[in-house]
């Protein structure tokens, strides 16, 4: 009877419950990861990225460097160093019984990354990751040719997106 009419050990209880919750929400924090006030525009800005010699990789660095300083180019006194590696792939995934071609394809994009601080040489983070793009090969083999390289670009476009990510994560953490 002294647990069931809300006196006693069950106010008591449901007291300390309530202080306990207010005392773990009390300890989060929770800030955008892009705002004004961390920082995180002035970080992005000084990653540099080196020269790709391919024409995916150098789609990657373009769109990453528009990224991090927000249209300004590339950074002059570069604290962050970004040794990217970018390859591509197009396969085709529906295949035309009666002329036996190839309809429809899948671009991928893989790229490897190292961010290092400049001046101590350390590793700040690495990572892998890809992007997919979906392709539908016409029969002109020009048109195909150009669809691939759209998909390329779109698939470069969104491996940027995740590698800013992944930058501004380690970042922001710094």
């Amino acid at each position: 009877m002294l647990l069931s009419n809300g006196t006693g050990f069950s106010r008591l209880g449901k007291t300390l419950a309530g202080i306990l919750l207010l005392a773990a929400v009390a300890g989060c924090q929770v800030r955008p990861l892009y705002s004004t006030a961390s920082g995180m525009e002035g970080k992005l800005a000084s990653v540099s990225i080196p020269e790709i010699n391919n024409r995916v990789g150098q789609q990657v660095r373009n769109d990453l460097i528009f990224l991090f300083a927000g249209g300004a180019g590339e950074a002059q006194n570069a604290a962050y160093r970004l040794d990217l590696s970018v390859s591509a792939g197009t396969g085709g995934v529906l295949n035309d019984p009666a002329t036996d071609t190839m309809r429809a394809g899948r671009t991928t994009v893989s790229g490897t990354f190292t961010l290092v601080r400049v001046d101590t040489g350390e590793t700040v983070t690495s990572g892998k990751r890809s992007a997919i793009a979906l392709v539908d090969f016409p029969k002109q083999e020009f048109a195909k040719l150009r669809a691939i390289r759209d998909a390329e670009n779109r698939a470069a476009r969104e491996l940027a997106e995740l590698i800013r990510a992944d930058v501004a994560t380690a970042l922001s953490r710094r």
